[in-house]
């Protein structure tokens, strides 16, 4: 007779369902991606109204908010270079936009009154979404119909075996990619919540250093895998 706790492969999903279960979607997450959005939008506005207007023509070796954004910008774009290499500037629109939404919307969360719209699924597998049909959008424009050798090998005889396992992979990084990002900020946003209820003066304070550091790092990941997938659809070794 088998046992009462025998293992089931449904099992395995109990702690998700659980989660779900449990899980709703915040109804001002759009008021507070509008926010981030605005906020956006001021900082390119603000920040590129001096090289758009030329008058900046040398660095003036002042620190200010025109050198702060030039100095963000042309590091993110120098870092998406080393990757993307040629590819870097023409998709630097999306890349840079990404990881700058990311950062500032897993900021948010920790100013109080807001929660961060990136501890809402429904928000990171939009973007995880976008990069998704990038992705393959690129893969098409850069290889034509060679793409298809990505999913089927260098060996054709094995194209049966390789083409189910290269497509399930694929259709994976849209949740793996939303998923890390939700998990991550949502964890992140409970443990301070916590800890301020519990004692709001003081207690929180190192919590909230963490979740400024785990906001950078959870923006900083999801673009090193964004350009590790661009690159792959660019790539000529397959």
């Amino acid at each position: 007779m088998a046992s009462e706790h025998a293992f089931t492969w449904g099992s395995l999903l109990t702690p998700v369902k659980h989660q779900l279960e449990h899980y709703h979607i915040d109804p001002h997450v759009g008021i507070d991606v509008l926010f981030t959005s605005i906020l956006l939008i001021l900082f390119a506005y603000l920040g590129g109204r001096k090289f758009r207007a030329q008058q900046i023509h040398m660095p003036t070796g002042k620190l200010n908010f025109t050198t702060l954004v030039e100095i963000s910008i042309g590091g993110l774009y120098n870092f998406t270079k080393n990757s993307l290499q040629d590819w870097a500037k023409p998709l630097f629109f999306l890349t840079g936009s990404l990881a700058l939404f990311i950062l500032i919307n897993n900021l948010i969360g920790l100013v109080p009154g807001f929660n961060p719209p990136t501890d809402q699924f429904n928000v990171t597998i939009v973007l995880a979404l976008i990069v998704f049909f990038v992705t393959h959008v690129i893969g098409i424009s850069v290889h034509g119909f060679a793409y298809i050798k990505h999913f089927i090998g260098p060996v054709w005889w094995l194209a049966w075996l390789l083409l189910p396992i290269e497509l399930i992979s694929h259709m994976v990084r849209p949740l793996s990619l939303a998923l890390r990002l939700f998990g991550n900020m949502t964890g992140d946003h409970i443990v301070t919540g916590v800890f301020f209820l519990l004692f709001p003066l003081l207690l929180p304070l190192p919590f909230m250093g963490l979740g400024l550091f785990v906001s950078f790092v959870q923006a900083f990941v999801f673009l090193i895998l964004t350009l590790v997938y661009f690159q792959m659809a660019t790539s000529h070794d397959h």
